[in-house]
């Protein structure tokens, strides 16, 4: 669960500075792939611990 706080920690703020510094939009976009890996993570992590039971 910690790695999924991170990656969305770290989404937030490329997507917070490539949308607020010019000529940085680029981390925008870094920063919603970040947090579509971060949703991915989280089911997967989720689907094994069901698994699991």
């Amino acid at each position: 669960m910690w790695f999924f706080l991170l990656l969305l920690i770290v989404a937030a703020v490329l997507g917070v500075l490539g949308a607020v510094v010019e000529g940085l939009l680029y981390l925008l976009f870094i920063g919603a792939v970040i947090l579509l890996v971060a949703f991915v993570v989280l089911a997967v992590q989720r689907s094994r611990r069901r698994t699991a039971r």
